[in-house]
């Protein structure tokens, strides 16, 4: 006889457990203690069988009776279910062991190893782990679309465009990472393509003009800060490189028999070595400072410490000080201020492209650059440092001449 709610739920306990059968091998065992069991009796293979489908009343009768339909239904498909219900379950604990968080970090560490520069790594990890905090402990195959978005939409309220960018792709690089893996089937933010508000690049603010980057140079020989601060923002114009390169530059890098700096490839954003030759003047502003921190390893270190760099924020004080303010002058931008003026004077693109240590996208070219064009290099760079010398010194209109 057919089972139902009513009387499950009235079904008392005994001193002996006895069964309330619902036919076709579904039936409920009630224990001494109370505790109701839903069990099912199959056969498979000609042998008899016996699954739990779990306690009454957390499965109700209806559930009981659509587990009961499935077992057949496997049976019929020649499928044991009893040890379907074992793979169900090691797949489950492996969905959950698979979260977004577990992969996310286990990706940062392949980075890691791979030679991601820290602050890129640690932008990274910041990314992942506190932006995309609501995503760690989930199932990564459970993520939707819609739910990344509602995470970036937000971000993107704040009025952070950029960050939100940054975040799709930081995402959709640890999916890609779970793809590969064979941990994910496809990645959620692929969708999400145009969902977000263009950014609007603002490209770091670099005088041009040579008459006002000589009343700069100037200003820069009148300042008395720090000595080691002054040498390396005159240092970093000369050399055109990128700020972080000469706030960590160790002396160890220096050659000054071959009159070369040797950035080592984990401090380049395209975590290649980077051959920088020395002018004259860089030459000079080294022998200068050298002594300044002659028992550590830093050429230019802090005020603070001669143990730690100089801070991110040290190059754009001084220019601040001066009165030069963001929307004039940069730190960074003085690449920008030695592309323009050179390439205007009709200096090799190449060259100058290879002096910023620029990725070239043609593999034969990007061996040959690095190979061939350091004398040219070091012509390059000379002739820079003795432009910025006249730039201090000579009228607009005798530098113009000079091209």
């Amino acid at each position: 006889m057919a089972l139902s709610q009513f009387s499950l739920t009235n079904a008392k306990a005994k001193a002996k457990p006895y069964m309330l059968s619902d036919g076709e091998g579904l039936h409920l065992l009630i224990k001494p203690t109370g505790t109701k069991l839903w069990r099912l009796r199959y056969r498979f293979g000609g042998k008899a069988n016996m699954l739990g489908l779990g306690s009454f009343p957390a499965v109700s009768l209806l559930d009981a009776r659509k587990q009961r339909t499935v077992v057949r239904g496997q049976i019929a498909a020649g499928i044991d279910p009893a040890v379907r219900k074992v793979l169900d379950k090691a797949e489950a604990a492996t969905v959950s062991a698979n979260t977004f968080g577990s992969i996310a970090d286990e990706h940062l560490a392949n980075l890691a190893k791979q030679g991601m520069a820290d602050q890129t790594l640690s932008k990274n990890r910041w990314l992942l782990t506190v932006l995309a905090k609501p995503l760690r402990s989930r199932p990564i195959t459970e993520i939707k679309s819609a739910e990344v978005l509602v995470i970036l939409k937000a971000i993107e309220a704040s009025g952070r465009h950029d960050t939100a960018h940054r975040l799709r792709a930081v995402i959709g690089a640890v999916f890609r990472y779970a793809i590969a893996t064979l941990r994910a089937e496809y990645d959620p933010t692929y969708a999400l393509r145009g969902a977000l508000l263009k950014v609007r690049t603002k490209n770091r603010a670099a005088i041009t003009d040579e008459k006002q980057l000589g009343k700069l140079l100037a200003d820069l020989d009148e300042y008395r800060g720090w000595p080691s601060l002054n040498a390396a923002l005159r240092f970093l114009i000369l050399t055109m490189a990128r700020p972080i390169e000469v706030r960590t530059l160790k002396r160890e890098e220096i050659d000054f028999d071959k009159l070369l700096w040797i950035v080592p490839a984990e401090k380049m954003k395209m975590r290649r070595p980077h051959l920088v030759p020395l002018s004259r003047q860089a030459i000079a502003i080294l022998r200068e400072v050298w002594p300044l921190n002659e028992y550590h390893e830093l050429v230019f270190p802090s005020l603070r410490s001669h143990k730690k760099p100089l801070s991110e924020n040290s190059f754009n004080s001084v220019l601040r000080y001066m009165g030069y303010d963001k929307n004039t002058a940069t730190a960074h931008g003085f690449r920008a201020t030695a592309s323009t003026i050179l390439n205007e004077r009709g200096y090799p693109s190449d060259h100058i492209e290879a002096c910023l240590a620029h990725q070239d996208e043609n593999e034969v070219r990007r061996i040959y650059n690095r190979s061939a064009y350091l004398e040219q290099r070091r012509e390059l760079l000379q002739d820079w440092a003795d432009l910025l010398d006249e730039f201090k010194g000579l009228p607009v209109k005798q530098i113009a001449a000079r091209a």
